[in-house]
C-alpha cells in the first residue's frame, strides 16, 4: 500500500493549495456572495469536483513510473519524481497567488486571456513591474520558501520499490481506475467540465468554484475547438438554415444574395454626390458612468460632455465585448463577436473581410490605422492591412514623441499626428477615412501629467485621471480640426472599444457593456439617440452620413433607417447575452439557456422567453458560420 500512500499524499498537498486559494477568494469576495440563491458553502464541494480532476491528472505520470518501473532505475526515478512535483507544486501555488490580481482587474479566474498576452512579453513584463511589484514580491517569498523545505525535507519513493515489480503492477489497476474516475468525475456520457463550477446565478461564487489551472486548459482546449466549427458541442444544436433565419429576422436584414446573405446595400440618407472623410476615434476602456452626459459623474470628461452637445450622442450604446478586438470588429467591421479569439486575431479572417476600408475604397478614400503603440499588439497591424487599409502608422513611426508610455506614444501626440496627415490628405484634395486608437486608460495609466489637472483626492496613475486625459487628447483632436478646411467634410465618432474591466455579480453585467458614442460633424444636427444601440449601428450611421451607399454585411442599421432595431448582443467570456428592450437571454456552454428582466442595472431571473433563447443560440452558430464559411464580405 506504500503506492497508495505516496499517490495520496501528493494528491493531498494539490487538494490543500486549491482550498487554500478558494478559501481566501471566498473570505476577500464575501460580501459579494450574501444575495446569491444558492448555498455559497457548496463552493468548496463543487470546487474540490473540479481540483481533483486537476490533481489526479497531474498524478498519472507519478502512478505509470512508481508502478511499472524496476527497481534498478529507482534512482533515476527518485530525482525526476523530486523536481516534477518541486516545479508542479511550484506553480500551482504561482497560479493561485497570481488569480488575485487577475480577478482584481478582470473580475474573473485566470481564463485564455492569461496566456494570450504571453504573446507580448514587452509591454505584459511593463505592466506587470510596474503594477504588481508587491505580489510578485509576494509570490517569489511564498514559492521560495516552499522550495527550499521541499528539498530539506524530500523523502523520496525509495520505500515504494521496496514492493516487488509484480504487486506494484497489479495495484496499477485499482489506482489508474481512481485516477480515471477522478479526472473524468462522471459516470454520465460525458465528463465534467468548467460548467459544472457554475451551479449559482451568483457569477463571483461561480468563479470562486472555478480552479484557475482548469479555467486556463479549458479556455486553451475551447478555442482550438472553435475553430475546428465544433460549436454546438458548446452551446448546442439548430440547423443553419433554421438558425440563419432567425438571426436575419431578428436583425431585419434582407439580402438577395443566397451566399453572402448579409451583403447588401443600405440607400443613404444623405448627399451622396458629396462623400465626407470619417475618422473613428476609438478609446480604450471608456464606460457610460465616467460621462456626465449619460449620467456618469462629474468632472471627467469635460470635452466629450460639450461635444456631446454639438453632435448626436448615443444613450443607450453597448459594447460587443470587454475586449479591444472586440470592439475594433464592431466599429471597424460592423460585426458582433464570435465564439473564441476575435476576428481581428483568427486566421480566417485576415484577408477578404469587410471592413470600413473596403466600404470606401470604390470611392477612392485613402485609409489609416493610426495607433501609438506596436501595432502588432493583438495583430491588429496585420488585420487592418490585410483587409483593405492603406496605411498604419504606429509607434516607430513617430519621430522624437515627447512621452511614451508602457504602451506606446501618448494620446495628444497622436491627434497631432492624425491632424496632420488629415491637412496633408485635404490638401491633395483626396477624400480618407482613418481609425485612430487611444492607449491611455490601460494599467499602468501612464500619461504626461501636465496636460491635465488631476481629479482631487484620487491617485495619479488611476482609471479616471487616465480618462481624463484621454478626454483631454479627444477634445484636442477637435480643437485641432476645427482650425483645419477639412473639418467641414469629415464625419467624426468617438466611441469606447468597451467599458473598464467588466466588474458586477450578475451572470452578464449589462451594465458595465453600457459605453459613450458621439458623432460630429459641421452640418450634424445635435439630438440624443436613446434607442438601444450597438457598435455595428455606429458603423452603418458612419457610413449613412458620409453619403457611402457601398455593399457591405455589417451587423447593425442606421439610426436614420426605418430597419434600425432595438437590441444588443454581448459576450463576457464565454458567456452570450442577447437583450430585446428590457429582456435578456442569457447561453453559457454546456448550460440551458435562461431570460432575465433588466432592472435597474441588474438581471432579475423571469420565465423563458423560448423564442429569445432560440434566437441567441441561432446568433452564436450563425456568427461561427460566417466566419468558418468566410462569409462576412
Amino acid at each position: 500500500m506504500e503506492l497508495f500512500k505516496q499517490i495520496f499524499r501528493y494528491y493531498l498537498y494539490m487538494i490543500s493549495i486549491f482550498f487554500l486559494g478558494r478559501l481566501a477568494l471566498f473570505i476577500t469576495y464575501f460580501d459579494r456572495l450574501t444575495p446569491t440563491d444558492s448555498s455559497y458553502w457548496l463552493t468548496f464541494l463543487y470546487g474540490l469536483r473540479i481540483d481533483s480532476i486537476v490533481a489526479n491528472m497531474f498524478l498519472v505520470i507519478p502512478l505509470l513510473l512508481l508502478a511499472f518501473s524496476p527497481k534498478i532505475l529507482s534512482r533515476f526515478i527518485n530525482v525526476f519524481l523530486k523536481y516534477y512535483f518541486l516545479f508542479l507544486i511550484g506553480y500551482l501555488i504561482f497560479i493561485e497567488i497570481a488569480t488575485f490580481p487577475f480577478m482584481a482587474q478582470y473580475d474573473v479566474r485566470p481564463n485564455y486571456l492569461f496566456v494570450e498576452y504571453l504573446e507580448y512579453p514587452q509591454e505584459v513584463f511593463s505592466m506587470i513591474i510596474a503594477d504588481y511589484k508587491l505580489e510578485l514580491l509576494i509570490a517569489f517569498i511564498i514559492i521560495g520558501s516552499f522550495g527550499f523545505f521541499f528539498l530539506r525535507h524530500y523523502k523520496g519513493f525509495e520505500s515504494v520499490f521496496e514492493t516487488p515489480w509484480w504487486k506494484r503492477a497489479l495495484l496499477f489497476l485499482p489506482l489508474g481506475a481512481l485516477l480515471f474516475i477522478g479526472i473524468r468525475s462522471s459516470f454520465g456520457h460525458r465528463p465534467a467540465n468548467i460548467s459544472d463550477a457554475m451551479y449559482s446565478s451568483n457569477r463571483i461564487l461561480n468563479e470562486i468554484t472555478k480552479n484557475s489551472l482548469y479555467s486556463v486548459g479549458y479556455a486553451i482546449y475551447a478555442n482550438k475547438e472553435y475553430e475546428k466549427q465544433n460549436i454546438t458541442k458548446e452551446y448546442g444544436k439548430m440547423p443553419i438554415d433554421e438558425a440563419k433565419k432567425r438571426f436575419l429576422s431578428r436583425l431585419n436584414i434582407h439580402s438577395e444574395d443566397t451566399k453572402y446573405f448579409l451583403s447588401r446595400v443600405e440607400p443613404s440618407h444623405f448627399d451622396i454626390h458629396h462623400h465626407k472623410n470619417i475618422v473613428i476615434f476609438i478609446q480604450e476602456s471608456l464606460g457610460a458612468q465616467f460621462v456626465e452626459a449619460l449620467g456618469g459623474e462629474k468632472g471627467i470628461t469635460p470635452h466629450l460632455n460639450q461635444l456631446a452637445q454639438e453632435g448626436i450622442l448615443f444613450t443607450q450604446l453597448y459594447s460587443n465585448g470587454t475586449r479591444s478586438v472586440r470592439g475594433i470588429a464592431g466599429l471597424v467591421a460592423g460585426n458582433f463577436s464570435i465564439p473564441g479569439k476575435g476576428v481581428v486575431k483568427r486566421n480566417k479572417s485576415q484577408n477578404d473581410y469587410f471592413t470600413l476600408a473596403k466600404a470606401v475604397k470604390p470611392y477612392g478614400y485613402h485609409t489609416s490605422f493610426i495607433y501609438g503603440g506596436e501595432s502588432r499588439f493583438d495583430n491588429m497591424k496585420g488585420w487592418f492591412l490585410g483587409n483593405g487599409f492603406d496605411e498604419v502608422i504606429d509607434e516607430e513611426k513617430f519621430k522624437d514623441p515627447k512621452f511614451v508610455g508602457t504602451w506606446g506614444v501618448c494620446d495628444d501626440e497622436v491627434v497631432q499626428r492624425a491632424n496632420k496627415e488629415f491637412k496633408k490628405l485635404y490638401e491633395q484634395k483626396e477624400k480618407f477615412a482613418s481609425v485612430i486608437f487611444s492607449t491611455s486608460n490601460h494599467t499602468p495609466f501612464d500619461f504626461p501629467k501636465e496636460k491635465i489637472k488631476p481629479l482631487d483626492g484620487i491617485e495619479l496613475k488611476s482609471v479616471k485621471n487616465a480618462i481624463k486625459y484621454a478626454d483631454f487628447a479627444i477634445g484636442k483632436l477637435i480643437e485641432l480640426a476645427k482650425k483645419e478646411g477639412y473639418y467641414k467634410d469629415t464625419i467624426f465618432v468617438i466611441a469606447a472599444d468597451h467599458n473598464v474591466r467588466v466588474y458586477g455579480d450578475d451572470i452578464v453585467p449589462v451594465n458595465m457593456f453600457h459605453i459613450p458614442g458621439v458623432i460630429l460633424g459641421s452640418d450634424i444636427k445635435p439630438q440624443k439617440y436613446s434607442t438601444l444601440s450597438t457598435q455595428p449601428d455606429v458603423l452603418a450611421t458612419t457610413l449613412d452620413l458620409a453619403g457611402i451607399e457601398a455593399k457591405t454585411p455589417i451587423m447593425g442599421h442606421s439610426i436614420f433607417s426605418d430597419k434600425k432595431t432595438d437590441l444588443s448582443l454581448m459576450q463576457f467570456n464565454d458567456t452570450y447575452a442577447l437583450r430585446v428592450g428590457e429582456k435578456v437571454a442569457v447561453l453559457q456552454p454546456h448550460k440551458q439557456p435562461k431570460t432575465f428582466l433588466y432592472k435597474q442595472k441588474h438581471l432579475i431571473p423571469t420565465t423563458h422567453d423560448t423564442k429569445l433563447e432560440k434566437d441567441l443560440l441561432a446568433f452564436i452558430i450563425v456568427l461561427d458560420y460566417i466566419y468558418q464559411n468566410r462569409l462576412y464580405q
